[in-house]
């Protein structure tokens, strides 16, 4: 059985004009527990929405969203964030970092969503990529890249079956976008999580050995239907 298995998945948004805009419509997708893909997917193809639907933070117009077994797309909204807390780890193009909080606190708050915080744990994951001298700075005191090694901490804070990363080296020149991709996937993989990480770049694209188009998988977007990115 997939880890994460999605059929029949549509999520449509009303238009400035009234009208209905269908952003994701997706058939079928699957992904295997600790398998690594990557999504291609251009602005409009409907991979933040797609990626927060699976993520819970969405809930969708019909379809089924499985994750470990569980019918995300069924669960009330409070069910929806305990799963994506204890399942699901998020890495956002854009980090999401609490500006008032250390690297350390991040990944703590992190995980007082789920099974608790452990500071053991935190501090291991911020050494793991290296961060070990960084506990106590704030996001402002951080190198663009070291606050992307702390939103993949956080990501896998909770030990999470898959982590979700949109556009993770977008933000991130071209040598620190490498080292990134490097890093979360590694993380991954000593965690064992799947990963699922969507990106426009070729070169974070051609790093995987599994690839798939995110426009072909989504009817709406081979339609060439606007919606939001």
């Amino acid at each position: 059985m997939a880890l994460l298995e999605i059929r029949d998945l549509k999520k449509s948004y009303v238009s400035p004009e009234g009208a209905p805009t269908v952003v994701v419509d997706v058939p079928s997708f699957q992904l295997a527990a600790s398998h690594q893909v990557a999504l291609s997917g251009e602005s409009g193809s409907g991979k933040t929405t797609f990626l927060n639907l699976i993520a819970g933070i969405l809930a969708p117009d019909s379809g089924s969203i499985r994750i470990d077994g569980v019918e995300v797309s069924s669960l009330p909204e409070a069910a929806r964030d305990r799963l994506r807390a204890t399942k699901i780890g998020y890495i956002f193009q854009t980090f999401n970092l609490l500006q008032g909080y250390t690297c350390l606190e991040n990944v703590l708050l992190g995980m007082s969503f789920g099974p608790g915080p452990n500071r053991g744990f935190a501090e291991a994951l911020l050494r793991r990529v290296g961060l070990g001298d960084r506990l106590r700075h704030y996001p402002r005191q951080l190198s663009t890249g070291q606050q992307q090694r702390v939103a993949v901490a956080r990501a896998l804070a909770n030990r999470p079956k898959v982590v979700l990363a949109d556009e993770p080296t977008g933000n991130l020149d071209h040598r620190a976008a490498g080292d990134a991709l490097k890093l979360i996937r590694e993380a991954c993989e000593e965690n064992g999580a799947a990963l699922l990480l969507v990106s426009h770049d070729r070169d974070v694209l051609a790093a995987f050995e599994h690839h798939q188009d995110l426009a072909k998988l989504n009817r709406a977007a081979a339609a060439g239907k606007e919606g939001c990115p």
